[in-house]
C-alpha cells in the first residue's frame, strides 16, 4: 500500500505517481475506498460504554483537578483535539472523519447552590458530571486496503483512564495510551500491532503530548503492519487444533505462576475465550470453513472482537496482544516452539 494524499489519486488510476524528486514513474494503483461502499456501524468498543459527541465533553463536563494544589487535568477533550491537530499535519491532504468516542464510569456532583437539595429535586443546571474513562478513535478513509476479502482503514486513537491518575495528590505528569493502526470496516475491530501503540505516555502539558503523538505517527510503518496482517491469512488450524486452542486457552488463566511466566501472555479473560468458541461457529464473517479450518487472519478478528467486552483502561494492551499472540501461532505452526503449548 502506498500511503499517498488525496491529491494524487487522480494521477494513480492512470497509473502515474511522482516520487520525491517529482518524476513521473508508474505504480500499482492505490485501493481507493468505494464511494458506494455502506458498512454497518458498530461500535469499535462496548463493555459498558457508551457514544457521547465532543460536543458533550467541552460543554456538559467538568474537568477534574489534582486535589492537593487545584491543578487542572489535561481534560478528554484537550486530548482529543490534539491528536486531531497531529492527525491533520501528518494527513493534510487527506480525508479525516469526526473522532468516534465512547465513554464510561459517570462522576456525577453538584454545584454549590444545590448541596441540601434532595436528588429528586436537583434541576440540570445543578447536576455536574464527568467521565471517569474516555476512549476515542479518528477514522483516515482514504488510506484503505483489502486483507481476505475485508476493507481496512487507517485509523488513530487513545484512551484517557482517570483511574490510573493520583488525583487525590499533587499534579505530576499524567498518563495516555495511544494508538496508529487499522479498523477492520466490516466488523469495525481495531487491529493495532506493537509498533502502533504506546501503552503509556507520560507527560507534563499540551506541548510534550503533542510531540509524543506526532513521533508514534511518524514512526509508525503502515505497509509493514498491513504486511503482517495479509499473512496470517496463509496460515490455518484445522478443527482439531483449534479445539485444542481454545481448551489451552482456558487451562492457561488457572496455570500456577511459575509455570505461567514461561508461557507466551494471552490477555482475553475465560469469557472472551467462550465468545471466541462461539464465533468459530456463528460469525457470519470470520466463522470456520466448510471442512473445519479457519485462517489466522480469522482467528485475530475473532479474538478482537471478543475483546469489544473489555473494560476501556485494558482495551487496547488486550488489542495489541491478541495480535502478538495470533503472531505466535503462525510461528508454532512453522515449527517455533514458544506458542507451541497452546496447540499441542
Amino acid at each position: 500500500m502506498e500511503i499517498v494524499s488525496v491529491t494524487e489519486l487522480n494521477k494513480q488510476r492512470q497509473g502515474v505517481f511522482n516520487n520525491l524528486e517529482g518524476i513521473p514513474e508508474i505504480v500499482h494503483p492505490l485501493q481507493i475506498p468505494s464511494k458506494n461502499k455502506v458498512y454497518q456501524h458498530n461500535p469499535f468498543i462496548e463493555a459498558n460504554t457508551k457514544e457521547v459527541s465532543l460536543s458533550t465533553l467541552k460543554h456538559d463536563c467538568i474537568i477534574p483537578v489534582f486535589s492537593k494544589d487545584n491543578e487542572k487535568t489535561l481534560a478528554h477533550q484537550e486530548f482529543i483535539e490534539i491528536a486531531q491537530d497531529c492527525i491533520g499535519k501528518v494527513f493534510s491532504h487527506h480525508t479525516i472523519e469526526v473522532p468516534e468516542v465512547r465513554v464510561s464510569h459517570q462522576i456525577k456532583g453538584r454545584t454549590a447552590e444545590a448541596i441540601y437539595k434532595p436528588v429528586k429535586e436537583l434541576l440540570e443546571h445543578e447536576k455536574t458530571q464527568y467521565f471517569e474513562r474516555m476512549a476515542f478513535i479518528i477514522r483516515i478513509p482514504s488510506i484503505t486496503e483489502n486483507i481476505n476479502g475485508h476493507d481496512v482503514s487507517l485509523t488513530v486513537g487513545g484512551v484517557r483512564a482517570y483511574n490510573q491518575e493520583n488525583l487525590y495528590n499533587r499534579k505530576t505528569y499524567e498518563k495516555f495510551k495511544f494508538f496508529v493502526g487499522f479498523q477492520n470496516m466490516v466488523c469495525c475491530n481495531l487491529c493495532i500491532s506493537t509498533d502502533g501503540y504506546q501503552d503509556e505516555m507520560r507527560v507534563g502539558n499540551y506541548s510534550e503530548l503533542q510531540s509524543k503523538i506526532m513521533d508514534l505517527i511518524e514512526n509508525y510503518n503502515a505497509q509493514s503492519h498491513l504486511q503482517e496482517m495479509k499473512q496470517l491469512s496463509q496460515h490455518n488450524l484445522t478443527e482439531q487444533q483449534f479445539a485444542q486452542l481454545i481448551g489451552r486457552a482456558r487451562l492457561y488463566n488457572f496455570l500456577p505462576k511459575e509455570e505461567k511466566t514461561l508461557i507466551p501472555e494471552l490477555m482475553l479473560n475465560d469469557g472472551q475465550i467462550s465468545t471466541v468458541a462461539k464465533d468459530y461457529y456463528l460469525d457470519d464473517s470470520f466463522c470456520r470453513n466448510e471442512n473445519g479450518d479457519i485462517n489466522l487472519w480469522n482467528v485475530y478478528n475473532l479474538f478482537t472482537g471478543a475483546n469489544k467486552s473489555s473494560y476501556i483502561d485494558s482495551f487496547l494492551s488486550r488489542n495489541v496482544n491478541a495480535f502478538d499472540f495470533t503472531q505466535g501461532l503462525a510461528n508454532a505452526i512453522n515449527g517455533d516452539s514458544k506458542h507451541r503449548w497452546f496447540l499441542s
